[in-house]
């Protein structure tokens, strides 16, 4: 592997030189930067990157951390996907780093991405609460962005999806397509978009002067196999429903078919809706009618925003992002309309 100094003997320059071409620090004529890059190409010299962040205080890398939990399903990577395109396009790398399973470790994940001197963060919290990440986006220099949380004091350091509001939509849908007795199958409980769901499923039937009935509300955990096993809970509690909202399209497919298994039918005796418009969502049979969040809309702006931070610019000042509701085959009228 060659070095920096046979880059500076080949281009007959000195190292200082070639430390100051590389860094950007300094004026170099035209003429001597020409000669040491044709150096470095013909030795294959590559700097190393830690040292060169050290010395230009800029990496050119955004850090984003995700714990590994979240990784499955298409909501993350449509958002992995975006944030990594959108960096490209603007000339940056997308490092990702694990945030495990607690806020020590996701603290842990944050501090390695600016030991890396990462230039700006991306935080997308399982375990960090507000006021933990609040003090975090305070206490650092670098650009940091939250995503799915609100904070409390830097509401321009942070971007959310209104989980409230999308599920309250999906509970009204139903509501106004004549169902009255509505289920519901939880998230797992520990994360706030799932909190936020129910909050919203409740919210809309209290709104719509419909009990909230805690027998047809069963808690899942993302799995299809959760929201199997929930829509046996709701069938085991005897207690009738003709529309049922899923906090995501994985635990809605586990959920159909256990309907199937006990020989209801998908609109006919139940009305479904999910979560995040998998792939396979359209292709089912009976196609599931699911609610869209807008992951690629908050990434971009999450990521234009940083830049925005970086290197001056117009800052947006919009932090809660609604959802849309896809209908399809998997929702008919009720017995009420």
């Amino acid at each position: 592997m060659s070095t920096m100094q046979e880059v500076a003997k080949k281009a007959g320059v000195s190292k200082a030189t070639v430390s100051r071409v590389l860094s950007g620090k300094g004026y170099t004529s035209e003429e001597t930067k020409e000669l040491v890059y044709k150096a470095i190409e013909e030795t294959g010299y590559r700097p190393n990157l830690l040292a060169r962040n050290l010395a230009t205080s800029k990496s050119q890398c955004i850090g984003l951390v995700v714990t590994n939990t979240l990784y499955t399903g298409s909501y993350f990577s449509e958002l992995l996907s975006q944030a990594a395109k959108r960096l490209e396009a603007n000339g940056r790398q997308l490092i990702l780093v694990d945030g495990k399973h607690s806020a020590e470790e996701e603290k842990a994940a944050i501090d390695f991405l600016l030991d890396l001197r990462c230039d700006a963060i991306i935080i997308y919290p399982r375990f960090l609460n507000v006021d933990e990440m609040d003090a975090i986006v305070e206490k650092h220099k670098q650009p940091i962005m939250v995503m799915n949380r609100k904070l409390r004091k830097h509401h321009s350091h942070c971007i959310c999806c209104d989980h409230h509001g999308a599920s309250f939509m999906a509970t009204k849908h139903l509501i106004e397509r004549g169902h009255r007795d509505i289920a519901f199958i939880t998230g797992s409980m520990d994360s706030p978009t799932a909190i936020d769901r129910l909050a919203g499923y409740k919210a809309a039937l209290t709104a719509s002067g419909l009990p909230v009935r805690d027998a047809l509300i069963a808690f899942g955990k993302w799995s299809p196999a959760s929201g199997a096993e929930a829509a046996e809970k709701l069938l085991s509690a005897t207690l009738p429903f003709s529309g049922l909202v899923v906090s995501n399209d994985d635990m809605a497919i586990g959920a159909m078919k256990t309907l199937n298994g006990a020989g209801l039918t998908v609109p006919g005796d139940v009305s479904i809706i999910g979560f995040d418009n998998i792939a396979t969502a359209p292709f089912l049979q009976p196609a599931l009618t699911s609610i869209k969040d807008p992951v690629s809309e908050m990434i971009n702006e999450v990521i234009e925003r940083l830049i925005s931070m970086l290197d001056g610019g117009y800052l947006s000042t919009k932090s809660l992002f609604s959802s849309r509701l896809l209908e399809r085959d998997s929702v008919q009228d009720g017995p009420h309309r």
